[in-house]
């Protein structure tokens, strides 16, 4: 069993092959080191970090999480709004736990590295620089340094700016929104808040900017600002460097501006990112999981769920396979319609919804908030707890999505027509 990339995703589904009995072995270009982004997690998280050994409890007590009891959300002119699951969901039938995590990534890297190290699982340094394949079937890799790998399957967990056998496949991918730019550096606190902080800039019929307030930890908090690349490239064409427009950034919030000369770094560390998704993520003996098989936007905070989830259901359709010289065909269909659907339905929902100025405009950036929520937490609850995995049940769930997306898209296109103009009375005085 091969898997291409050590981050999260690969990672988490060599832990899952190991315990089972495979033999496994992780190419990954260098040892993992360096920051990551992407810290503020779901309510369905917390439960697949806990099937790798990582429960929620474990991970507050070696101080490598926060916890996350809700998300407020700011506007330009001072209003805030609490985004709280509603406490009906912890009564019968779903008892969820209504608290999430906020996650030192690094931290969560280590112990998973500690992890997959104690299950013997074979670490190859090294970067995939040619692909073979036969009638859609890969039939081996071979990397930087002239190795050739073979293997009965393979997970591509090569993250969003690879996704390499999509592409070696020739999948279709649809983007969603601009190429996006995070900014972001981490400060020292004394005693950080138990949530997520947004603060948002909407603007007149403008495209969302915004910053990201994170506790990583009980000492830290990360303080990010995204905004559309096109932006970012204006201002740095102006000769505003990086560290300049990131402090420009913070000073809209006095508090933390007040943070800039307590910096861990002297500059802010920097990602750029498009979202979209490919449409086939799966061939005869491979699948893609992560971010190489789709990359949802991180104000959603779904992107470790979806690391998780799919290293989860990949690892089961292996193992289901046994000894088997392909996977199976239904098994693999469903499962690329279950992550294209949720990853469509995210990046569909956070752009018409928040980040496109037309919804956002015609209800208000609080209320547009809520509209975006309840449906995304809820049915990231309804995979966690019913678990569609059959035909019926994946193709219900599929179409429930794609009704909700396709809603999102009627409204903005509604919500951009231009408003009829009042008519007063014209007719002349008696």
């Amino acid at each position: 069993m091969a898997i291409l990339g050590g981050g999260l995703a690969g990672t988490a589904a060599s832990i899952h092959l190991a315990r089972a009995g495979l033999s496994v072995l992780c190419i990954e270009p260098a040892p993992a080191g360096g920051l990551l982004v992407g810290e503020s997690l779901d309510w369905s998280a917390p439960p697949l970090l806990a099937e790798l050994g990582f429960p929620m409890r474990r991970l507050i007590d070696e101080r490598i999480a926060t916890y996350k009891k809700h998300v407020i959300v700011t506007v330009e002119d001072g209003a805030s709004r609490d985004y709280t699951p509603g406490r009906w969901l912890a009564q019968r039938p779903w008892k969820v736990e209504l608290k999430t995590l906020h996650l030192d990534r690094a931290g969560l890297r280590d112990r998973l590295g500690a992890t997959a190290s104690d299950l013997k699982i074979a670490i190859l340094e090294d970067r995939v620089a040619a692909i073979e394949s036969n009638c859609g079937r890969i039939t081996s890799v071979t990397t930087a340094s002239g190795r050739t790998i073979q293997a009965r399957y393979y997970l591509d967990a090569s993250g969003a700016s690879a996704s390499l056998l999509p592409r070696r496949s020739h999948a279709p991918a649809h983007n969603y929104g601009p190429q996006k730019v995070a900014l972001w550096n981490y400060f020292t606190v004394a005693d950080p808040i138990e949530g997520t902080v947004i603060h948002t800039d909407c603007g007149c019929r403008r495209y969302m900017e915004w910053l990201w307030e994170i506790p990583v930890n009980p000492f830290t908090i990360g303080v990010g600002y995204v905004a559309p690349a096109d932006a970012i490239k204006a201002r740095r064409r102006q000769g505003e460097s990086v560290k300049q427009i990131y402090a420009d950034a913070l000073t809209r919030i006095p508090r933390l501006a007040a943070l800039l000369p307590q910096a861990h770094h002297s500059a802010p560390h920097t990602v750029s990112w498009r979202c979209r998704v490919h449409e086939r993520i799966t061939g005869e003996n491979w699948m893609a999981i992560g971010e190489s098989a789709s990359m949802v936007d991180p104000m959603t905070s779904n992107g470790v769920t979806a690391a998780l989830r799919h290293a989860q259901e990949a690892s089961r359709i292996v193992i289901s396979a046994g000894r088997r010289t392909h996977l199976p065909r239904v098994d693999r269909m469903l499962y690329t319609r279950r992550a294209v659907a949720m990853a469509r339905f995210f990046n569909c929902g956070i752009e018409r919804v928040i980040y496109d100025w037309p919804i956002r405009e015609r209800i208000g950036a609080l209320s547009a908030g809520r509209v975006y929520t309840i449906p995304a937490w809820l049915f990231n609850l309804f995979y966690s707890r019913m678990q569609p995995r059959g035909l019926i049940a994946t193709t219900l769930f599929c179409a429930a999505l794609t009704t909700l997306r396709c809603l999102a898209n009627v409204a903005a296109w509604f919500c951009r027509r231009p408003r009829p103009a009042s008519t007063g009375s014209t007719g002349d005085a008696a």
